[in-house]
């Protein structure tokens, strides 16, 4: 997956956006107006994407290229490296764990605005 397929997988999904809040090299994807992705755009070894406490446990553990998430939360992020031993298929698992996790704690007015998208 390179940084084009990634940009392109998270906004194909619902009520997104991506953005440079941090400056010109950190694309970041949002839904709602909530963070659930991320990543440097010149040098693209690696994802952040938000992740389910147990879960993002159980994935650094199984996998070398997934460890805390660098710069983010360490309980609630993961960083996945890219080109590593996750398929792409998997990693679009995860960017979709990521944007679900995000919804679901939408309130249900924004739930509602995501729904009439």
């Amino acid at each position: 997956m390179n940084i084009e397929e990634f940009r392109e997988f998270c906004l194909s999904l619902k009520g997104t956006t991506d953005s440079l809040p941090f400056g010109d090299n950190t694309l970041v994807i949002k839904v709602m107006d909530k963070m659930f992705a991320l990543a440097d755009i010149n040098d693209f070894v690696s994802i952040n994407v938000k992740c389910d406490p147990e879960k993002a446990v159980e994935l650094r553990e199984k996998y070398s290229s997934v460890t805390a998430g660098y710069h983010m939360n360490k309980k609630h992020w993961n960083t996945i490296e890219m080109n590593s031993e996750l398929t792409d298929a998997e990693i679009k698992h995860w960017i979709q764990h990521s944007y679900d996790l995000i919804v679901s704690k939408l309130s249900k007015s924004e739930k509602k605005l995501l729904d009439e998208l």
